[in-house]
């Protein structure tokens, strides 16, 4: 191709300079045809000039030269007097390139193709950078395994020589891995060896996997966890002789064939560390996972380079080199192993840069940090730094770089890259919940607050259930050791009959404070104090005083409803009238909390766990005198390629700690279940008065946030009519096996397998194993921009006759 290029350009030179053969003193130079270029152009590559003479040789120069700028379709030199007419014809200019059918390739990422090969809009037209482009596109397709591509490229000529330009994409679908064969294996079968791979056969029911696509990266890959496997298992002369991967005709199928050589196992003859030993050399030896005896493995090689790294990166050793030296015995099939130690300068840290913090001050982040400009450079220091990072709501993402400063070697700079996600929310809209039903709410949110990290809310809400009015706030770092400060105020009316539980309704408002004090990076107290004034509407109204004939009622109060438990308990003096002041409970609230939080993220963690520990009290001096122990924790296991296996529990526990229920004169009713309700509920669950912690603090169990299966608040100990009213002990747990992806874009979604079993109890007195419920099924949380969305299917089992069980549960939206 090259020499026909070369023959062309050499007629068109020949005949080009026939008519100005003889040589001539150039007067003037005057250039014909242009439409786009300029005349300055053409000159400033013109290699001749006016007063020169013009020869066969300078012409054909000139000629290459104007060739060369990539410009023209034909260039003719002419003699006119003493004035060289130079005649030329543009090549047409691309008025636009239009993109079509690209579905798994996004257009940004073509149009940066388009840019590297030189093929943008307003540049000249090049059939050959044309053809490029399209080379260049099929071989993006090939790397995503997409063997049956089709890049179709049309030129249509338009007016005032441009031309638009037409790209057809046809994608084809991605080639299937239908086999991998592994020949030379004859320790390991193939299901073993190739089980680690991202490539594989993927079995009919895992719809959503793509490990079953094939592409050139996930092959080099699954080559080196080849290599890797047979290394870390003693065999140092395996070797891969090489990889067939061959095609179906349709292009869909793919089918892999790997000739291995497995060698012999070698074990290890001596382990020893030398190098310049900046601390103690008895201190690294022990970070050595390898010994002297062991089968040969790569794995615990690089482990052991790994720890010894670590702890030298910690004590500002940011470039240490750990080199494995090996010394192969191949006749004694043993392998001699020498870690070499160059720590190289002790490294500090000269600054600490945040970027992408647009609306977060560098304040923000910079109290996470805890890794500190001027200090010596500390691995450990900066990896905790992200955590904290990861854990607060407006960071998406958190990156971390260390790039050395330029012209020295004991200088580093750490670069935090954040990516914020929305703090503050301006919400007015519907949800809806099996419980709450339709829940109307309005709600101005900001975890943020001015980039400054303090978080204000306001809230209402209205639902079946709840009618609430919030206003809260938040300082995280009220002062610079940690320290919180908040102050909260509510009002809600609640009725609870709505929500599966007894019937009573009640109002409530309440007002208090909280401080937080940091204990260590992830141990936190927190303690607040708050009032809280409540009246609860229960009982059936009944005259208590008639006129002198006996007809006429001149006052209607509340009695105790007849069978039902909760408002007889109420009846302190016994005279059957429950009084405003039996009713009505001022309460000063003191809670104190312990939570230990080594999650490594706040919303999808996969490792680390999650603990909290809270009592709380209503202090001497109010209407009821009790006490609630409240535990939760949840422990995050990373099993395989992103999927987590969680370990959760709850205990709670409350009593009173006053003499109500020793001075009280209310008398219980029959725990029997009343005509007209057998068979809803258990018989033994059924209570006659309630004693200990007061009714309307009660723990309840059931409902897709608690124990999935069970319809909300319905299980435990019941009044005569079969209705909730909840305890003073309450258990459960649950294990769940889950994976995140996105839904939308967004992150913050899992999909679970679950078990929860758990129950609540009238008191610690009562609790019987064989009343503990349980269910199993699936889950998926989305963290949607309306708020947290919960689906759940759940098969329940140990259910009892009379438990309200739901299969599928699920809540939308969200109550300030």
């Amino acid at each position: 191709m090259t020499r026909i290029m070369a023959l062309v350009l050499g007629c068109l030179v020949w005949a080009s300079t026939a008519q100005a053969a003889e040589p001539f003193t150039i007067a003037d130079i005057r250039v014909e045809g242009l439409q786009r270029i300029s005349e300055g152009t053409i000159f400033n590559y013109l290699p001749i000039d006016p007063g020169d003479t013009l020869t066969a040789s300078n012409t054909r120069s000139a000629i290459r030269e104007l060739y060369a700028t990539g410009f023209f379709q034909d260039i003719s030199f002419r003699r006119d007097g003493n004035i060289l007419v130079i005649d030329v014809r543009e090549r047409p200019a691309i008025a636009s390139i239009t993109l079509s059918g690209n579905k798994a390739i996004k257009e940004e990422e073509l149009r940066r193709v388009l840019f590297d090969v030189g093929l943008s809009e307003g540049e000249v037209y090049d059939q050959q950078v044309l053809d490029r482009l399209q080379q260049e596109m099929v071989k993006q397709y090939f790397s995503q395994g997409r063997y049956a591509v089709s890049v179709d490229t049309r030129v249509t000529e338009l007016e005032r020589n441009r031309v638009l330009i037409a790209i057809v994409i046809d994608e084809g679908k991605v080639a299937q891995i239908k086999h991998i064969n592994i020949v030379g294996n004859t320790v390991f079968t193939d299901e073993e060896i190739t089980e680690g791979f991202d490539s594989a056969i993927a079995p009919f029911w895992k719809f959503w996997t793509k490990e079953d696509q094939y592409s050139r990266e996930k092959l080099s890959g699954d080559v080196e966890i080849l290599r890797s496997y047979y290394l870390d298992r003693g065999y140092v002369d395996f070797n891969v002789e090489s990889t067939q991967v061959s095609i179906s005709p349709d292009k869909r199928d793919i089918y892999i064939t790997a000739n291995i050589v497995e060698g012999d196992v070698y074990s290890v003859e001596d382990v020893q560390i030398t190098g310049d030993m900046v601390i103690d050399a008895g201190t690294l030896e022990r970070l050595i996972v390898i010994d002297s005896g062991q089968i040969f493995s790569r794995r615990q090689i690089e482990q052991s380079v790994d720890n010894i790294t670590s702890v030298l990166s910690n004590i500002g050793y940011a470039f240490a080199n750990v080199n494995p030296i090996t010394d192969v015995d191949r006749d004694n099939r043993l392998v001699s192993i020498n870690f070499y130690v160059d720590p190289g300068k002790r490294v500090y840290v000269r600054r600490i840069q945040f970027v992408g913090n647009s609306k977060s001050k560098d304040e923000v982040l910079r109290r996470e940090m805890r890794q500190f400009e001027g200090a010596w450079f500390s691995q450990a220091a900066i990896d905790r730094s992200r955590v904290r990072m990861q854990r607060l709501a407006y960071f998406e993402t958190v990156e971390v770089e260390t790039p050395a400063v330029p012209g020295t070697d004991d200088q580093v700079d750490v670069i935090i890259t954040v990516q914020e996600r929305p703090a503050g929310s301006f919400t007015v809209g519907l949800g809806y919940s099996q419980v709450q039903n339709l829940i109307a709410s309005l709600s101005i949110e900001q975890d943020n607050f001015l980039g400054s990290g303090k978080r204000l809310g306001l809230g209402i809400s209205h639902s079946s259930i709840l009618s609430s009015v919030n206003i809260s706030y938040d300082n995280p770092y009220w002062t610079e050791d940690g320290v919180s400060r908040g102050f909260y105020a509510r009002f809600q009316e609640f009725d609870q009959a709505a929500a599966n539980i007894s019937a009573f309704t009640s109002s409530e408002w309440a007002l208090g404070g909280t401080v937080g004090i940091p204990v260590t990076e992830i141990d936190y107290l927190r303690t607040n104090l708050g009032y809280r004034s409540s009246d609860l509407n229960i009982g059936t109204p009944d005259c208590l005083e008639f006129d002198d004939d006996g007809t006429t009622c001149l006052e209607v109060g509340l009695v105790p409803t007849p069978n039902e438990p909760l408002s007889h308990s109420l009846d302190f003096n016994g005279d059957g009238v429950l009084s405003p002041d039996e009713r009505e409970f001022n309460t000063w609230d003191w809670a104190v909390s312990w939570t230990r939080d080594s999650r490594n993220h706040f919303l999808n963690p996969s490792r680390g766990s999650a603990q909290s520990l809270t009592l709380s009290t209503s202090l001497p001096g109010s209407t009821r005198e009790y006490y609630k122990l409240v535990y939760r924790g949840a422990k995050y296991f990373p099993v395989w390629r992103g999927l987590v296996f969680a370990v959760k529990g709850n205990l709670g526990y409350g009593d009173a700690y006053d003499s109500y229920d020793e001075e009280s004169m209310a008398e219980g009713v029959d725990p029997v279940i009343v005509p007209g309700q057998e068979g809803r509920c258990d018989p033994t669950d059924v209570i006659g008065l309630d004693t200990g912690l007061p009714f309307y603090e009660h723990f309840y169990s059931g409902g897709v946030r608690d124990l999935r299966g069970y319809d909300d608040n319905t299980l435990g100990p019941k009044d005569p009519f079969c209705r909730s009213v909840g305890g003073d002990f309450k258990v459960g747990a649950g294990v769940e096996l889950a994976f995140p992806f996105a839904i939308a874009g967004q992150s913050g979604t899992r999909l679970a397998l679950f078990v929860d079993t758990g129950y609540v109890y009238e008191n610690l007195d009562a609790f019987d194993a064989d009343k503990l419920r349980g269910s199993a099924g699936i889950s998926v949380t989305w963290e949607a921009p309306i708020g947290p969305i919960v689906i759940s299917y759940a098969f329940p089992f140990n259910d009892r006759p009379g438990d309200r069980t739901e299969d599928l549960q699920f809540s939308f939206g969200t109550t300030f």
